[in-house]
């Protein structure tokens, strides 16, 4: 590809907002396109230990399918759909993203060993590298400013949200029907949704379209795009804050099933047994534990993701800097509760105590996000959304799960599989101080680096 040198044509105005129902039914579409965006990159998770039994796999090879093999291709393919959508129809690439996607996850569900599984997870990345920087660009145009954080943290609800049900339907159909049709079951919806949004939700860019602005001939070069992005101290700081936050959650996540079924395997059991009297149903202790973490992240992980982007709007009204600020002070508070958590010998007590550092480590979402596109004119924001993403998920969702899996391995060689992922958690989880970190360095400069 040949990289153009001079300075690129003035940009347009920024579409105007849409109307509030318009705006309401977009965000809502988008929203269940990204719960089913983590619903299918998440499931893997909570069918890691019937998965690793079946297949004979090593915690490792769990981390490299749940993160390496899914983030390489998500990532490194996100800028260039990215690019391709500053100047593109955003919702044609966010539908065709789901398709792909949606058929790779099924495929997961016919693999017959670890390449098979493997190959299989990188399509599912191929196809969810086209769907979070559009739809960051999508959101920025379609919602006013003042309320920008807000709207990305309802967006990035899909996160906890998806989780919830990876987790949920993942457990109670791997215990009924196994996990192979678990990955059939999260795949296939994915098919018509990709249809709904590719007939349904409005390219401001669209001729013909009220309240929108022309797209330009050309969006600007990649290297006038990232030398934008170069000057700006606080976008490399947040961006570094949030992806070690990402590299402690999906690292966490991948293992917390993990966790919970080799320590409190018994616990599990007899709290299943209490909840099938009770309720009359038949959790098997995959279900159950799939349930419970998944009602933790949903619920807990969605109303922080939201109480973020709501205190960030807030606090950016007086100081940009809340950007940072909030996530900094929230990322500090998991560690304490995390730690407990691990440590608690009660399978019921460990598992309420975790609701807390869930809750805080999903405050982050929103302002980050938003302080990304606002650091950027209009015509970057795409680019500014993957070039974030390409650091969060490379490092996250690429060293997270493989980073905790490996040091799992290397604990357990002497201490057991059950202490080794118990110590490998806690490690990781006191880790996220210098996440922290990260986002207080931002707040130094990100006043002063937001133009839009």
């Amino acid at each position: 590809m040949t990289i153009e040198t001079n300075p690129p044509a003035a940009a347009p105005s920024a579409p105007a907002p849409l109307t509030k129902p318009a705006r309401a039914y977009a965000l809502g579409v988008l929203l269940v396109i990204y719960i089913f965006n983590f619903l299918d990159r998440q499931i893997v998770n909570i069918l890691a230990e019937p998965i690793k039994l079946e297949l004979g796999l090593a915690d490792w090879q769990i981390g490299m399918m749940a993160g390496v093999a899914f983030a390489v291709f998500y990532t490194v393919l996100g800028i260039p759909i990215a690019r391709y959508a500053e100047r593109a129809d955003r919702v044609k690439i966010i539908s065709a993203a789901v398709a792909v996607w949606s058929g790779f996850t099924i495929l997961c569900g016919f693999a017959g060993n670890f390449v098979h599984l493997l190959l299989a997870r990188i399509g599912v990345g191929v196809g969810e590298a086209g769907c979070t920087p559009p739809a960051h660009s999508l959101i920025s145009d379609y919602t006013p400013k003042e309320k920008r954080a807000s709207a990305l943290a309802l967006y990035s609800m899909g996160i906890p949200l998806g989780s919830l049900a990876g987790m949920v339907l993942g457990g109670l159909i791997a215990d009924a029907y196994g996990w192979r049709v678990a990955f059939f079951a999260a795949g296939a919806p994915g098919l018509l949704l990709a249809v709904i949004a590719w007939f349904t939700l409005h390219e401001p860019r669209r001729k013909g379209l009220r309240r929108v602005a022309p797209a330009p001939a050309s969006a600007p070069n990649i290297l006038h795009a990232i030398a934008e992005m170069k000057g700006k101290t606080s976008f490399w700081w947040i961006s570094a804050g949030a992806a070690l936050a990402a590299m402690i959650g999906y690292g966490h996540i991948t293992f917390y099933g993990s966790f919970y079924l080799r320590n409190h395997g018994e616990g599990l059991a007899a709290m299943a047994e209490q909840v099938n009297a009770v309720l009359g149903v038949s959790f098997g202790p995959i279900g159950f534990i799939g349930t419970a973490l998944g009602l933790l992240i949903g619920i807990c992980g969605a109303a922080g993701t939201y109480l973020g982007g709501f205190l960030a709007d807030r606090s950016a009204r007086l100081n940009p800097a809340g950007y940072a600020i909030v996530p900094g002070i929230a990322t500090v508070l998991t560690v304490p509760p995390f730690v407990v958590a691990m440590l608690v010998p009660g399978a019921g007590a460990s598992l309420m105590i975790l609701a807390i550092p869930i809750f805080l480590g999903a405050i982050w979402y929103g302002p980050v996000f938003a302080s990304a596109q606002s650091l950027v004119e209009p015509h970057t924001r795409a680019t500014a959304a993957a070039v974030l993403l390409f650091i969060i998920n490379l490092v996250g969702l690429g060293l997270g799960p493989l980073s905790v899996g490996l040091v799992s391995d290397m604990l357990g060689a002497t201490m057991g599989a059950a202490e080794g992922i118990r110590w490998s958690m806690i490690i990781f989880g006191v880790a996220a101080l210098a996440s922290a970190g990260a986002f207080f360095m931002s707040a130094r400069t990100l006043k002063d680096e937001i133009v839009s």
